[in-house]
């Protein structure tokens, strides 16, 4: 009886990350490897960046002016984390309809911020500013390509969480969309941190904060 009361899902708790032995084992699994994920991922991007710094003292190093669009981009990005961050505050309290809301809004400035990176990289482009010649341009499509995968990627995690949401059994969303909003965290911090290396690191900033001026 007392096996049989803890396996019941709770009434009206649909949205609870599961329920069981074997079911909070399997929440905390994936918790713990999106973290694994974000970590290695963390650790890739700190190489490029490492990469990026040492290239910039070469005598062929060019300043690259950064597109406004990169500005509209990440105003996308940041809209995106705070409405997955209310998402989850709202499964969490078993807000079914405006967690939908708030899901969906979210996955549509997702798929803005790739559609305006692209938008940057084809004014670069018509600028005649590619990949190949200057070694800042060849970093800048390196870095937010790779960013834009992992935003892709980030992306698909969002279309199983929102198939979730309208779904009838729907007792790990609340798990799912906290997930979601993690990840979506962690893409706007890297990107932030992307953003700035890429429009105000400069040869003589890193000089002199390296001492080698």
């Amino acid at each position: 009886m007392t096996q049989a009361a803890i396996l019941k899902p709770p009434a009206g708790g649909y949205l609870q990350p599961g329920y069981g032995l074997a079911g909070n084992q399997r929440s905390d699994a994936v918790s713990v490897a999106l973290w694994l994920f974000m970590g290695v991922a963390t650790a890739l991007f700190l190489l490029f960046l490492a990469a990026y710094v040492m290239r910039m003292d070469a005598n062929d190093w060019s300043p690259l002016a950064m597109p406004w669009q990169l500005w509209l981009s990440t105003s996308m990005l940041v809209l995106s984390s705070v409405l997955l961050h209310f998402s989850a505050v709202a499964a969490r309290e078993l807000q079914v309809k405006r967690t939908r809301t708030l899901l969906t809004a979210a996955g549509v400035c997702g798929f803005a911020f790739l559609c305006v990176q692209w938008w940057g990289w084809q004014v670069l482009m018509n600028m005649h500013v590619t990949a190949s010649g200057n070694p800042a341009a060849s970093f800048f499509y390196l870095l937010t390509a790779m960013h834009g995968l992992h935003v892709a990627g980030g992306l698909v995690a969002w279309g199983l969480t929102a198939n979730t949401a309208w779904r009838p059994d729907r007792h790990r969303l609340a798990w799912r969309v906290r997930l979601c909003a993690r990840y979506w965290h962690f893409l706007l911090a890297v990107w932030v941190v992307l953003f700035a290396a890429l429009g105000w690191l400069t040869p003589e900033l890193v000089r002199l904060v390296c001492g080698t001026r």
